[in-house]
């Protein structure tokens, strides 16, 4: 049974889109592939059970049946980091990972275990990713984001991590290339990597359909009230505006798909978004959604034109400039019913990664 661990440099770097893009094409090489996420951060209640939500992902997108508890062992909820301080119990976690695998790896032809960020993270419950690679006999693949001089830092840092465990590094992938600096990257980056005796596996271009959020997802992770166009909220958001402006400035920054974050009693940016949906306006972008700030709904009639438009139209307690920044740091997760992401994924991995290489290094 072949088994490799993925890792990361950092958190948001890519994790998850490999290890979804690896399961997808190693299942038109293997019958029986597996899946584990054997420590996750962010879980999901499950008829009662803490499941991280990459789990649910690669079960529901891949169809593997290995068991949602088996495939996220330990879940890190809520005081798990203070209460382990207070009384570790090592031996407990290690075998409840260890046992999970092993229902999880049964007649298996491969299986793909998903760390929880870089080498260290979980040292702090005696369990970091090196840690628990080495428990599992894994070698590891190393993904690190676009860049030269950074990632090269990063994985050579990570790499002396895993090896201190014991861990061999099967090979990096670079992830999130800009394509205006793909060639150069792809270049220096192999060169410096193969010069400090690593594989590169593979060097993804930045696809920014992946990093796109939809309104749904915005409900998911904040608190804020949909008062219209609840039936829209799959609307992907391309760009985030803050309509801090006047009117006639804001027209300029407007392009399709953007979603505009104005205070609730600023008509005038209100009927500047309404104007893109206008019959003699076919020819403007179109804004995918509205987010009004300082819990101020609008007026009556302003309520009724906002529901002719087939936009959402969400209401937030915070202010502008605290919504604006909850935005911009949402993370985006890839989930089971993104279709067109999923696909995107499988194909950017098949094209750009080498899996006979991966195959060969087990």
């Amino acid at each position: 049974m072949k088994k490799i661990f993925i890792a990361a440099t950092k958190q948001n770097d890519g994790k998850t889109t490999v290890s979804l893009g690896l399961v997808c094409n190693f299942q038109h090489i293997f019958k029986k592939v597996g899946f584990i996420k054997p420590i996750g951060q962010r879980y999901l209640e499950d008829e009662g059970l803490k499941i991280d939500e990459d789990s649910i992902l690669i079960e529901k997108v891949c169809g593997i049946k290995c068991g949602l508890k088996d495939m996220s062992p330990v879940a890190v909820e809520k005081g798990f980091t203070e209460r382990y301080i207070a009384k570790p119990d090592k031996r407990s976690i290690s075998k409840n990972i260890k046992e999970s695998f092993d229902r999880v790896s049964k007649r298996k032809d491969l299986v793909i275990v998903e760390g929880t960020g870089h080498a260290g993270v979980g040292s702090v419950f005696d369990h970091s990713n090196a840690t628990v690679a080495r428990l599992l006999g894994s070698k590891v693949i190393l993904i690190s984001s676009g860049g030269i001089g950074r990632p090269i830092d990063e994985i050579i840092l990570n790499k002396a991590l895993f090896e201190r465990e014991g861990v061999k590094l099967l090979g990096v992938i670079i992830n999130k290339v800009l394509p205006s600096k793909f060639d150069k990257i792809n270049r220096l980056v192999r060169m410096g990597l193969e010069r400090k005796g690593i594989n590169v596996l593979g060097v993804l271009p930045y696809d920014p359909m992946l990093s796109r959020p939809t309104f749904e997802q915005i409900i998911e992770e904040h608190d804020f009230e949909v008062i219209s166009g609840r039936d829209y909220l799959e609307m992907p958001i391309s760009r985030i505006i803050v309509a801090a402006m006047e009117p006639d400035d804001a027209v300029r920054y407007i392009t399709e798909g953007s979603l505009m974050i104005t205070p609730g009693d600023r008509k005038d940016m209100i009927m500047v978004a309404l104007g893109c949906f206008c019959e003699d306006n076919d020819k403007k972008p179109k804004i995918s959604g509205i987010v009004l700030t300082g819990g101020i709904t609008p007026d009556k009639p302003l309520m009724g034109l906002l529901h002719k438009v087939k936009i959402p139209v969400l209401l937030a307690k915070e202010d502008t400039y605290d919504v604006a920044t909850r935005l911009y740091d949402l993370t985006v997760k890839l989930r089971p019913r993104d279709k067109d992401k999923i696909d995107a994924v499988v194909k950017l991995i098949k094209d750009n990664v080498d899996l006979k290489k991966i195959l060969k290094g087990m």
